[in-house]
């Protein structure tokens, strides 16, 4: 079991935080962000009856800004609010309760409730506790991981899981006109069915210097796509033209980021987004991001339609198991 939980960190700081979590001064958000100025990210409004608008609004901001928000997505609100409220129902439980559900450190397996994710350059470690599970496809759910606590949660969290379905399914169906395939042509190719919906619930606690810290540093997504809700609290950002600029919510918006293997995918025409995560000093903040992914066998390379002689792949095929192994532990692809 770790021992460490920034969530007990933060109610036990009397005065300075700990080294360990102060950022060095190229990091730190108070340096690095651009203040006074939100990113106003493509906004893409899925109930506009224009499919060919919305294509193209896809397309541009995948090419552009590796991220977009999506409104009228007919995932409801008041889901939405009930799949947020049994996540931060899960963090206000006892450590002891939440401690059940802790990851095995013997496993590789990213699944269940921690604190550190990925090898950490110069011991730093990010302000947040996690949860992670996977939500599809069934037969890859081990519900030892999805909370017991409060007696909802399972209901609330596979009811927003179905819903989200039908997002993902659209959003591959768009990026695959947008690369001039057929519609069906990505999504088989990466084994859609059997694609997986990993949710991670972040929890980022108040931090009284949070100007030096960062709840996750800067980095791309590693999935195909990853699809975001935050809470109210400020907390994402992204880096455009080489600066940090905070990421103005929509309400009821869902945050889509393109992730590295879509990079790979798309022969380098998508871009996926270089982004991370401030704190509040006086709130605290909570994103769940699902990242779609390939199995871990699934070996994701070029599309074979997008390679020929005068566009040569760009990206050595590679297992996706092989290349999060990589990614986790800093090791050059």
């Amino acid at each position: 079991m770790e021992s460490l939980r920034v969530q007990n960190v933060a109610s036990l700081v009397n005065g300075a935080i700990p080294e360990m979590f102060v950022r060095s001064e190229t990091e730190q958000p108070g340096v690095t962000t651009v203040q006074g100025k939100n990113l106003q990210v493509p906004i893409i409004d899925f109930s506009n009856p224009n499919e060919e608008k919305i294509l193209k609004e896809i397309l541009e901001a995948s090419c552009e800004w590796g991220m977009f928000q999506i409104v009228n997505h007919d995932i409801p609100s008041e889901l939405i609010r009930r799949y947020q409220g049994v996540g931060k129902e899960f963090f206000e439980l006892s450590q002891e309760e939440k401690e059940k559900y802790a990851k095995d450190p013997s496993s590789q397996s990213l699944e269940g409730y921690g604190t550190k994710l990925q090898k950490e350059l110069d011991g730093k470690k990010g302000w947040v506790d996690h949860l992670f599970h996977k939500l599809w496809p069934p037969s890859d759910i081990n519900y030892r991981f999805w909370p017991e606590k409060p007696p909802s949660y399972r209901e609330v969290t596979e009811e927003y899981a179905k819903h989200l379905h039908g997002v993902v399914d659209q959003l591959f169906r768009a990026l695959s006109l947008g690369l001039g395939l057929e519609g069906h042509d990505l999504r088989e190719t990466v084994n859609g069915d059997k694609l997986v919906h990993l949710l991670k619930i972040n929890y980022y606690p108040p931090c009284p210097y949070p100007e030096l810290v960062l709840g996750v540093p800067a980095h791309s997504d590693m999935s195909f796509l990853t699809l975001l809700v935050p809470n109210e609290v400020q907390g994402l950002q992204a880096c455009k033209d080489d600066q940090w600029f905070d990421v103005k919510y929509v309400p009821n918006a869902i945050v889509v980021h393109i992730g590295d293997q879509m990079q790979v995918i798309s022969n380098g025409k998508y871009k996926p987004v270089w982004h991370r995560t401030t704190v509040s000093k006086t709130e605290t903040r909570m994103s769940w991001p699902v990242f779609i992914e390939p199995q871990p066998e699934q070996e994701v390379g070029p599309h074979p339609k997008l390679v020929n002689k005068d566009n040569p792949p760009k990206f050595k095929p590679k297992k996706f198991k092989d290349y999060a192994y990589c990614k986790l532990n800093k090791i050059p692809q």
